[in-house]
Order: C-alpha cells, then sequence, then structure tokens
C-alpha cells in the first residue's frame, strides 16, 4: 500500500505542473522581469519561501573540507551547541545530540524533508555522506520545524549541491588503520540550465581500533557506501520540480580483532555454537588479553536503506505560492549482539502540502497539512525462542494541520508565530501489546522573534512545544541483550516537552560573537529499567526531566587569511534527565579552532577539550575483573585531542592535502582504562565509556574539480 501511495503521488507531482495557473499577459510580463534566476531561487531571495527569525546554525562547504568530514557525524562535531554521543565500543555507533537533549530528540531532514526513521536516526547516522552536501542548517529547540514538532531537541537539514553548469569532482584519500575514502560528485544541466542533475557517490572504510591491545576492538571496523541522484527542473517560469533518489549500506563489527582473533566476521558469528568459555579474559580481568570465543563480544550490524523525495513548487501569483512534497524511506537492518540477533525493517512515508501567502507587506502566512506512517516490524530468532519475549514491532501514523504568520512588526522587530494540530496514534503490534498505546490530540505552538537592535546586535527569542513517541527499544539500549530474557516495552504516553531560548549576536569589523541560552523540560522521558525478573524494560521516567544548555561562539578576522574561533559550551542536566541516558554525556566542551589561507596553502587546526565528570550521576559501576575486587573510576578525567589539515592547491583544477585527526593519539582505553566492564551482578558489558575511543588517524589525498 506505501509503494501505491508513493507512485500515486509522484505521479501527481510529476504533471500538476501543466496545470494553467494566470493569464498569457501575466506570465510575459514576469518573464521579462526573471529570466535567468529560477523559481525556487527567486522567491527564496524574495523572502516568501524561507526566512531566518530563528537561530539558525550554518555549517558550509569550506568548513565540511576544512574538517575533512566525511559524515553527518564528523561534520557536526564542532558545531555550537551539538555534541556527538559514542554509545558502544563494539558497534561504535554515533549519534547526534542538540542543545544537550538525547540523540532521539535530534531529526535530520534532507532539503527540508523528513528521510530519516526511528531506526535510521538511530544506526547508520555516521553513514550519511557528506559529498554533494552544499551546508548543513542547525536549527535548535522544540518545534523548531513546523514538519517536525517531534524535534525536541531540534533540526538537522542537509542541503544539497545545485549547480548551474556541467561539472564534476573527485575526491581520494587514504590513511592508518585501514582508512580509504573516495568521492565522485557529478553536475549537469540541460534546457538552458532549467534542468540540473546532482549525481554523487561515497566509498569509506576504517578497520578496528585496539587502543590497549587486549584483543577487544575499541571502535569498530565500518564500512559506508552511499549514492544520490537529483534532479531539479523548473518547467516554467512559475514551476520547479525536485526528484530525489538515494541508497546507503553500511556494515559494522566490533570486539574480536579481525585477522587475529578471528579470522572473519562470519567465523566470529558462527562460533557461538561452541558455547560459553569457561572464561573471557587471562585472568579473568578485562585490561589482559581475550581468550574467550569469539562470538561472546561480537556486534555486528548490517544497516541497508533507500530513501526517496520529491517536491513540486509552484507559484500560483505574486502573493501565493505552494509545495506539495513527498518523502519516504525503507531501512533494513540485520545484527548480531553477542549471541542475540535482531533483524528490522523500518518503512516512513511522509506528504505535506504547505502554502505560503504574503497577506501584506507585514504578514506571511504559512498554512499547511501533513501525514507521517511509519511501519517497523522486527524478528529475532534467539529472542522468540524465549515464550516471554515481547517485539517492539509498531505502527505510528500522525496527521497535523499548521498555520504560520511572519510578522514584521517594524524596521526592527520580527516575529513567527506558528501552530500545530496533531493526531496521534502509536500501535506496538505484539500479541502480548493488545490495545492502542497512544491515541491523542495535542496542540504544539511556537513562537519565534528576532529583534535587531542596530547594525551590529541582534537578539532572538524562541519558545514552544513539542512531543515525541518513545517507539523503539533500541534509542535507549543500542541491543546488548541476553537472548534468554530478552526485553519488554512499557510505553503508553507521549513525551511532552517545553522549551525556551534567547540568543544574542555580534557582528563586528573583524569580531563576531553569539551568546545562546536554553531551557527544555521534559514529562514522560523515556528510559531504561528492569522487570522484577531482570529482563530490560523500555520504560518513562515518572519525574519531570529537565536540561539548561549555554553556549557562547566568538570568531575574529586575525589577520588576512587568518581567522580565529572559540566556542564554550555548557549543558547542566537534572538528576532525573542524567539516569535517562545509557552512557555518560558532555557536560562542557571547548574549541579552539585557526584557519589560515597563505600563498596557495590552507592551514586548520582544532583543539577540543571535554570537562571532567561524576560518572556516578550516569549510574555508572563496575569492576575490571570478575572477582569483583578491582572497582572502575567513577571519577571520569577531562580530555582533549587536536586535529589538524594542510591543502596546496597545485592549479586551479587539483589541490594535495594531508592531516590527522586526534593527532596525539588520545584515547580511554590507551591512557586511561577499558571501557569493557564485569558489572556488579556478574554480567559483562562494553559500555563504561566517557573519553574519546579512536586513536590518531593520519590520512592524505587529493582532490580533481574539472
Amino acid at each position: 500500500m506505501k509503494i501505491l501511495k508513493s507512485i500515486v503521488a509522484l505521479s501527481f507531482l510529476g504533471t500538476s505542473w501543466l496545470v494553467p495557473a494566470q493569464s498569457t499577459d501575466t506570465v510575459d510580463k514576469q518573464i521579462e522581469e526573471q529570466v535567468v534566476i529560477g523559481v525556487r531561487d527567486r522567491l527564496e531571495r524574495a523572502g516568501v519561501l524561507k526566512d531566518v527569525v530563528e537561530q539558525t546554525e550554518i555549517i558550509g562547504s569550506d568548513q565540511l573540507e576544512n574538517t575533512r568530514s566525511l559524515s553527518l557525524t564528523e561534520a557536526m562535531e564542532d558545531a555550537p551547541g551539538v555534541v556527538i554521543a559514542n554509545e558502544c565500543s563494539m558497534c561504535g555507533y554515533k549519534r547526534i545530540q542538540l542543545n544537550g537533549l538525547k540523540a532521539e530528540h535530534t531529526n535530520i531532514f534532507n532539503d527540508g524533508l523528513p528521510t530519516h526513521t526511528i531506526v535510521s536516526g538511530f544506526y547508520a547516522v555516521d553513514a550519511i555522506a557528506m559529498t554533494g552536501v552544499e551546508r548543513i542548517e542547525v536549527a535548535r529547540g522544540s518545534g523548531a520545524s513546523m514538519t517536525a514538532p517531534e524535534a525536541i531537541g531540534g533540526v538537522v537539514n542537509i542541503i544539497s549541491v545545485e549547480r548551474n553548469e556541467n561539472s564534476g569532482a573527485i575526491d581520494i584519500s587514504a590513511g592508518e588503520e585501514g582508512f580509504s575514502q573516495i568521492g565522485l560528485l557529478g553536475t549537469l544541466v540541460a534546457l538552458d540550465e532549467r534542468l540540473r542533475f546532482t549525481f554523487t557517490g561515497q566509498r569509506d572504510e576504517r578497520d578496528q581500533f585496539d587502543a590497549d591491545d587486549n584483543g577487544v576492538s575499541g571502535n569498530p571496523y565500518m564500512k559506508n557506501e552511499s549514492y544520490s541522484a537529483r534532479a531539479s527542473w523548473d518547467v516554467s517560469d512559475f514551476d520547479n520540480v525536485v526528484f530525489r533518489l538515494g541508497r546507503s549500506e553500511q556494515v559494522v563489527f566490533g570486539g574480536p580483532i579481525l585477522g587475529s582473533v578471528t579470522p572473519s566476521i562470519s567465523a566470529a558469528i558462527a562460533s557461538e555454537s561452541q558455547g560459553e568459555a569457561a572464561q573471557l579474559f587471562a585472568g579473568n580481568d578485562v585490561r589482559t588479553n581475550w581468550v574467550g570465543n569469539a562470538w561472546e563480544t561480537s556486534e555486528w550490524v548490517a544497516s541497508e536503506r533507500v530513501e526517496y523525495s520529491a517536491s513540486w513548487l509552484r507559484e500560483i501569483n505574486d502573493a501565493l505560492n505552494m509545495t506539495l512534497s513527498l518523502s519516504g524511506s525503507d531501512h533494513e537492518q540485520d545484527s548480531f549482539y553477542e549471541g542475540f540477533d535482531y533483524v528490522a525493517e523500518d518503512e516512513m512515508l511522509y506528504l505535506d502540502a504547505r502554502f505560503n501567502y504574503a497577506l501584506n507587506d507585514r504578514h506571511l502566512i504559512t498554512f499547511g497539512a501533513d501525514n507521517r506512517n511509519e511501519e517497523m516490524r522486527t524478528r529475532s530468532e534467539s529472542g522468540e525462542a524465549n515464550p516471554d519475549y515481547v517485539s517492539d514491532s509498531f505502527d505510528y501514523d500522525v496527521s497535523g494541520f499548521y498555520i504560520q504568520d511572519t510578522w514584521a512588526v517594524n524596521d526592527k522587530l520580527e516575529v513567527k508565530l506558528a501552530l500545530r494540530f496533531d493526531q496521534i496514534e502509536a500501535d506496538f503490534v505484539d500479541p502480548a501489546k493488545p490495545g492502542v498505546e497512544i491515541d491523542e490530540n495535542i496542540f504544539s505552538p511556537r513562537l519565534d522573534a528576532r529583534y535587531m537592535h542596530n547594525d551590529k546586535y541582534t537578539s532572538r527569542f524562541s519558545a514552544g512545544r513539542g512531543y515525541r513517541a518513545p517507539l523503539s527499544f533500541f534509542e535507549t539500549d543500542h541491543g546488548i541483550l541476553d537472548a534468554e530474557v530478552g526485553f519488554e516495552v512499557d510505553v503508553d504516553e507521549l513525551e511532552r516537552s517545553s522549551s525556551f531560548g534567547y540568543a544574542l549576536s555580534y557582528e563586528g569589523t573583524k569580531l563576531s560573537a553569539t551568546g545562546a541560552i536554553s531551557h527544555t523540560k521534559i514529562d514522560n522521558l523515556s528510559a531504561l529499567d528492569e522487570t522484577d525478573a531482570g529482563v530490560p524494560l523500555l520504560t518513562q521516567l515518572d519525574e519531570e526531566a529537565s536540561i539548561t544548555s549555554m553556549d557562547i561562539t566568538l570568531g575574529y578576522k586575525a589577520a588576512e587569511g587568518l581567522d580565529l574561533s572559540i566556542t564554550a559550551e555548557v549543558f547542566d542536566h537534572d538528576d532525573a534527565f542524567k539516569s535517562s541516558f545509557g552512557v555518560a554525556t558532555t557536560e562542557e566542551k571547548i574549541i579552539i579552532a585557526a584557519d589560515w589561507e597563505v600563498a596557495g596553502w590552507d592551514v586548520y587546526a582544532s583543539a577540543s577539550w571535554i570537562g571532567s565528570r561524576d560518572l556516578t550521576d550516569y549510574g555508572y559501576e563496575g569492576f575490571n575483573d570478575a572477582a569483583l575486587t578491582i572497582a572502575k573510576t567513577t571519577d571520569a578525567p577531562a580530555f582533549s585531542w587536536v586535529d589538524v589539515r594542510v591543502s596546496r592547491n597545485i592549479n586551479d583544477n587539483l589541490s594535495l592535502y594531508a592531516g590527522a585527526n586526534n593527532l596525539f593519539d588520545q584515547t580511554q582505553a590507551g591512557d586511561d582504562d577499558s571501557p569493557l566492564v564485569f558489572l556488579p551482578d556478574g554480567g559483562y558489558d562494553v559500555a563504561y565509556i566517557y573519553g574519546l575511543m579512536r586513536g590518531r588517524e593520519l590520512y592524505a589525498g587529493l582532490q580533481y574539480e574539472f
């Protein structure tokens, strides 16, 4: 049925531009007024498609190149208010936290449309390729997007490259720890530049990393492949249609070191037939060599996803335009977690009809309706062997209506007021979960205001409400599960948030600065617990949880070609919020960066610092030995790392570059303590994480554009 819906909707988008909108005289007159600029560009420049009232950080193509960002998580690592969380030393998955909230509170868009499901927002975020990305827009706070009120933390919007010329580019690099990468970008124009194609491809690979040489990886083997095709067509002077199709694959394997402890991934998984070893480590200490069977610490995740989107923008007249859009994805995950197998297929379809109406010079009214439908089906042979096993398969359907007024009060003050109404239904479909768990109608308001004090100072204020349905067990615990007990789900309420934010910006000749503060409260926050029988349980907190986030960013043009910047951040979680984290989050962070361009050379360097933390606030307790006599630290020390990149333009087409991530090779396992742990109940776990897990990565490469 979903495929049929998509085909029908795509057919509609592809043919509706034939409907006439205006008289020939009016059309001829407007053609004379703009000949080169495309419909979408013209409306954006005129301010009737998009505004910047809300605080929005931009990560541009220059920054993506300077930091040699291959994935979305790498690209966002230095952005204000952003934490990239690594919550497992085996599968090494990384997730994006905004304003100190949990990663599941972040929504990821492509060109303004949701394409990531609950599952794909968890795994494979670090597989989202940066080849073909023009910029990344980050809007923080509940309801930051009218189309994503469930983005309690905010929205990350990935904007695709679109060029008005035939061009191509290739980027190849390689380095330490088995690192290799190739990125391809091609653009093609036709029909007097009215039709623009963009094609991208990227493949990157890294070996396992074992800082303490105990035979168990502290960071996994990872291989990513992604391909996309995009077409933007100005069908007429009043119509633009955009189609995008993408496909990506990711393979992750962590645990026993390939080639020494186990010959292959398949051999590691097959070793389950050998049963459990008498002990896992020599001397039963996680700091010594692994002697258990390979499967007992193996984590393997294979993900495949196809995503698609289409939109039709039509300028009906000078005051009114509309956009009809659809987006969707099909994400499949096959995985093995130390004896627990888990297969999931998650399908999502999103439809949106939006209208922008310029009521007068002061008011731009935006209104529309959308629907998001998501279905996840999971299975586990080892889990289903247990008669008490409960699947986390679900159906999720949201239909919403929204209206927004962007009001230019005067030359200094602009206000944006938005209101959404949503009908939400979430149903866990396992027979052991009869009835519909969540069936609610809610309103979600949002206010953004911008006040320009003078040419240099600007204030921005935001307040809004949001919601989220906590539906996936894997959002809270990534799957280190016991096949004999499985897991259970006890969720029957929406997470409901309220957020407030203020930012003051200064823009001078040499100095620019932005200071921001936000506060978010969440009711019914999801958390991991366990039943009386010891079964992991996805549940919700009874008490309200809150987080206050503060950050300041300074940029200074020290000299011609030399730019300096510093970002300082503090995330203050209350005790309830801290208790919901599976791994200790960042509380304090400072990033210092310098970009120096001189005589054809470009040198970029950044230093990052994470403050110390009390791990008992996050429930940490464990031991290095199975006898439970050597306690692990519960005081996480501060740590830092340095990244550098140097590039040289050989000519107009070719540039060479080299660099290092984590230049001084500082890691938790290598410099402090293993992330592996024996728990007080005698179990073994792999997530005693508080420091950097991947070591130094030297690399070199070339870029060629034509």
